[in-house]
């Protein structure tokens, strides 16, 4: 596993610098936050990135320590190197010159950094020289890790990606649910730019993995930016939807939902994810009684109606209030995902459903007749109508079957598949004549070709 981490600001630097360093913005998404809280922001980002980058290296088994090959040693590279000998001597420490693109001059350059106390190799991500020889040195000193055995195969880990528009909570949520600070929380807009994975395991000793990933705008606002960072976070991001299992959608609570909610909730029906809607900050509702939530859930129904089926958590990342029901509501909806539907109940289910209301009738009298009805795959459950003619049920009955399917069986917070198979009529077998039909014909045209003589 391989962490790229924040640039370390070890060198005091100003708000301007920070700000053209990092590419980040304060003025997208931050219209409710006090320009002094966004400076106050800005102030804290190189300290919170260095918390991160000891995290990160605190965990691993060897360090890339990368450096300018252009710039020469920089009062930084002597800060950072002197950190890593006094605290992490322990560990493998490979000092990277980058962007030494010509191989003799880059001998050079990187001979510059031998004052840092470590043997510097020189490499060019550009071109790619020298990265074999780092990859050389790095698996040369990674551990070997046992393999388990047979009887012990690891079992699939489900995966969570918490997903939503800039500055919801996306980050706090997941800090709550570890425990610690993993991730970097700030009303900056762009903070987390990749999708960042965590394993968790709960008190009863289930695991999951949970992906934190960056705020997804509006196609449109991010071609305006120009920012290509924000463009292959944006990517990332949705790259996460569809490799997870389950989704949290994360909505800020005083915030009105948006057709980029709409948006990014169509995306999850469509990749057949299991979907969980956090309704974050919800200590920002003013005034609440025990309708609030009712009211707000029959709101959030309305506009996200492609989500109808997912579970809603009410949370407060920052307090940690019911964020633990996220976790909760991920482990029923990975349950309803995989479950498979006996096919008895399930033929039970459709009869009792076209008794209560039949297929409609064609201009021509037909009616859709359903013979029999399957469950053929899980993740997303998805059954198989076989039937007379799939043309014979319009799209307003088929979700009127799915509904039913969801009301009486369950299934929540999965999408589910409904397929309608026509059965296939018999037709003539052509071209297989039997001996005495041939011998038939055969006489039939002598006897035609006489009488034309």
């Amino acid at each position: 596993m391989v962490v790229d981490t924040g640039g370390v600001l070890t060198v005091a630097k100003s708000q301007s610098a920070v700000i053209g360093e990092l590419a980040i913005t304060t003025t997208i998404g931050m219209d409710n936050i006090p320009l002094a809280s966004r400076e106050a922001a800005i102030a804290r980002m190189p300290t919170m990135i260095e918390k991160q980058a000891a995290a990160a290296v605190e965990e691993a088994s060897v360090i890339i320590f990368l450096v300018d090959g252009q710039a020469g040693p920089t009062a930084a590279d002597v800060e950072i190197a002197d950190w890593l000998r006094k605290n992490h001597s322990d560990k493998r420490i490979i000092l990277s010159v980058n962007k030494c693109e010509s191989p003799r001059k880059g001998l050079i350059q990187a001979s510059e950094f031998w004052s840092l106390g470590f043997s510097p190799l020189p490499i060019s991500a550009i071109s790619g020289t020298g990265t074999g020889e780092l990859l050389d040195l790095v698996c040369s000193e990674l551990k070997v890790i046992e393999e388990q055995s047979s009887g012990e195969a690891e079992s699939r880990i489900p995966a969570i990606a918490i997903v939503g528009r800039p500055n919801v909570g996306k980050s706090s949520i997941l800090n709550a649910l570890l425990g610690e600070d993993r991730t970097i929380v700030s009303p900056i807009s762009g903070t987390t730019r990749d999708a960042i994975d965590t394993e968790f395991t709960t008190p009863d000793g289930q695991k999951y993995r949970l992906i934190d990933t960056a705020g997804i705008r509006r196609r449109a606002a991010v071609a305006s930016a120009g920012s290509m960072t924000e463009t292959l976070s944006v990517n990332r991001a949705f790259r996460a939807i569809r490799h997870a299992d389950i989704v949290a959608l994360v909505i800020e609570a005083m915030a009105c939902i948006t057709e980029q909610d709409c948006n990014i909730a169509e995306r999850i029906e469509k990749e057949g994810k299991g979907c969980i809607i956090v309704v974050n900050k919800w200590d920002t509702i003013p005034n609440k009684n025990h309708q609030t939530a009712t009211y707000y859930e029959q709101d959030v129904r309305e506009k996200l109606r492609s989500l109808d089926w997912a579970p809603i958590v009410y949370s407060t990342a920052t307090t940690g209030q019911s964020v633990d029901k996220i976790i909760s509501a991920a482990s029923t909806v990975e349950q309803e995902r995989s479950r498979r539907l006996g096919t008895s109940i399930l033929n039970q289910v459709v009869q009792e459903a076209l008794a209560f209301k039949p297929p409609p009738k064609t201009r021509g009298g037909r009616r859709g007749r359903v013979y029999y009805t399957t469950q053929a795959a899980i993740c997303p459950p998805t059954f198989v109508f076989f039937v007379n003619d799939a043309k014979l049920f319009p799209e307003t009955y088929r979700r009127y079957m799915e509904k039913q399917l969801r009301s009486d069986a369950g299934f929540t917070g999965t999408p589910i598949r409904l397929l309608w198979r026509s059965k296939k009529k018999m037709g003539k077998v052509e071209g297989k004549v039997t001996g005495t039909s041939t011998q038939a014909s055969a006489r039939g045209n002598a006897a035609r070709l006489e009488m034309a003589r």
